[in-house]
């Protein structure tokens, strides 16, 4: 985990860049963006679209560059907007053309390359293998084309964003690292390297990936790597193809407020395969909620002399009662309600919880805690502020506990990461329930703030279930539904469907949000299963990389099927594509019939 931050808000010091007329890093304003998703070539509809996210509060906006003609687009869509007054930075998107990424840098504020894909791969009479000589040789490859690009950069005030995707690591990363957050790191690296050795650094770096855990540990060890180099570059934060709706943002909120609140990020895109201005109100609402810690001058710390060992993405030993704790997938208590799919493993009741045979148990707090417990499960309310040697005595002196650990309102990660290693510090094996307490009228806040509080608790194996309270009018269904999003987007249980769809780009040759919405309607049963819905093969087949089944844009009109990381099927028609799915996933035993 990045030292930067682990209990107070801090946000990690990072070198000042310039993108035009926009800084970024350093003390400059944690950033927003988007992608549009128009055809780059249509001028009039590209420019309208990016106002329409500036408009929405975008500090700058990126667009998609397959070629040459897409650069002279974009430079009639910037002279066009920039001349109706707006100073907002234009971002070139290239991909597998590093004649393109040169010829962007000549017009353009900024400039995203992927290493992935930046210089193709060298041809070797072993495709699946790479000798350390043959390892060398690419690299010196990659170098020099990249130190071309480079200069130009240079002689036009260029900016660039060194992009890596879990989804497209080149096969000579892949075949040495293989599909790991190390190997991301080290694709990343190098090309660093490359830039400090030619006195370059207007650099933005990013780490994504579609799954949060592997998107959280590569931004971590890459800070980590950066720190023992000495480079400290801004960081790019964004959980890619996280999909639409709920699911979008509680992926988005777990990924990126989870990095914010240990001060990593300097800019930040949710990508929801919605409307990319529909982008900008939740990246703005993520970012502000977690940058309000900073007024926070309370210390936090755990409570203990005692050495703490932690292993981040390991879950927390603790003792198992009934279904709570050691082995077992995280509860979820809620209020009583009448969810389509959903059920709760125990009722909230007033002061007490109800299992699923009916017993009730008290819910006590440290005020009524009686000497004697009879009961073979306790439940105890406690909060950080009253975490003390007494208090873990009682903790040590009962093994029939469940903590219900509630969280104050302004620093909730750093409160409930401190009661726990409290509790690992002093080997006290008890479980912990977390529980947030909200005040919100409004859904998609309450989406983002219990997934950005609650979510990283769970990536880092913290917590043994999640109790979610609101005071406002949100009903008890979609307070359920979140707390089960929660743990799904966290990679610790699974209870849905879980679609991985990008946001679309100009790549994308078909409509994106119709296709979502069609597969989902008709696959939203299948529970655990994971379907990709991808625009194009830039990261589609990479970020849904652990997708069962793939619905992927091939040329225009057409469509390619996956199962896993295979193939199955080319040159799909469009109209068609949905249907073959299905009978794709009938012919490999995963269909269920939908109940009526």
């Amino acid at each position: 985990m990045c030292k930067s931050s682990v209990y107070n808000y801090s946000r990690r010091l990072t070198k000042e860049i310039r993108i035009g007329d926009l800084t970024m890093g350093g003390s400059a304003p944690i950033r927003l963006q988007s992608m549009a998703n128009t055809n780059t070539n249509d001028v009039e509809g590209s420019a309208a679209q990016f106002v329409r996210i500036v408009e929405a509060g975008a500090d700058l906006v990126r667009l998609t560059t397959q070629g040459q003609k897409e650069v002279d687009s974009l430079k009639m869509i910037r002279d066009k907007v920039h001349g109706e007054g707006s100073v907002v930075p234009f971002v070139a998107d290239v991909h597998f053309n590093a004649n393109v990424a040169d010829y962007a840098a000549q017009f353009l504020e900024k400039v995203r390359i992927n290493p992935g894909n930046y210089v193709s791969s060298i041809k070797t009479q072993k495709p699946n293998e790479y000798s350390d000589e043959e390892y060398q040789q690419e690299f010196l490859k990659i170098k020099s084309r990249f130190v071309d690009f480079l200069n130009v950069c240079k002689k036009h005030n260029t900016a660039i964003r060194i992009g890596v995707n879990h989804g497209s690591l080149s096969e000579r990363m892949l075949l040495k690292w293989g599909n790991t957050a190390e190997g991301m790191v080290e694709s990343c690296m190098e090309f660093l390297r490359i830039c400090r050795e030619e006195d370059f650094d207007n650099v933005v770096i990013s780490m994504k990936a579609s799954n949060t855990v592997m998107m959280i540990q590569s931004v971590r060890l890459l800070v980590e790597q950066m720190d023992k180099e000495g480079f400290d570059f801004p960081i790019h934060l964004g959980v890619t193809e996280a999909g639409d709706g709920e699911d979008g943002r509680i992926k988005s909120a777990i990924g990126i407020g989870g990095l914010l609140a240990e001060g990593i990020g300097d800019t930040i895109r949710v990508s929801l395969s919605e409307a990319p201005e529909a982008e900008i109100p939740v990246a703005k609402l993520l970012r502000d909620y977690i940058a309000a810690r900073a007024e926070n001058k309370t210390q936090i710390a755990p409570k203990t002399s005692k050495k703490l060992e932690v292993k981040p993405f390991t879950r927390r030993k603790t003792y198992r009662i009934k279904n709570i704790g050691d082995d077992s997938l995280p509860v979820v208590i809620s209020k009583p309600c009448k969810h389509n799919t959903l059920k709760p493993d125990y009722i909230l009741e007033g002061s007490y919880i109800v299992d699923g045979t009916g017993k009730k148990y008290h819910i006590y707090t440290l005020d009524d805690f009686p000497q004697k417990l009879d009961d073979d499960l306790t439940f105890l309310k406690v909060t950080y502020k009253e975490l003390s040697e007494s208090t873990l005595e009682i903790f040590k002196e009962n093994q029939n506990l469940i903590l219900l650990l509630e969280h104050g309102s302004e620093n909730p990660v750093g409160e409930c990461r401190a009661f726990v290693h409290t509790l690992m510090a002093e080997g006290i094996n008890t479980p912990v329930i977390v529980v947030g307490k909200y005040n919100e009228n409004d859904l998609e806040a309450l989406q983002i703030k219990a997934a950005a509080d609650l979510g990283i608790i769970f990536v880092d194996g913290l917590a043994d279930g999640i109790l979610l309270q609101n005071e406002g009018i949100i009903s008890d269904e979609d307070i359920l539904s979140i707390s089960f999003g929660i743990l799904q987007a966290s990679r610790v249980r699974v209870s849905k469907t879980e679609f991985i769809s990008c946001p679309g780009c100009g790549r994308t040759h078909f409509d994106l949000q119709t296709v979502i919405a069609r597969v989902k309607a008709k696959t939203s049963h299948l529970t655990g299963l994971k379907i990709g819905i991808m625009g194009c093969i830039v990261n589609g087949p990479g970020e849904m990389a652990d997708a069962d089944y793939g619905y992927v844009g091939g040329g225009r009109g057409t469509i390619m099927l996956y199962k896993k990381q295979e193939c199955i099927e080319k040159g799909v028609p469009e109209e068609e594509a949905v249907d073959r799915l299905i009978e794709l996933i009938k012919r490999n035993g995963d269909w269920i019939e939908p109940e009526c």
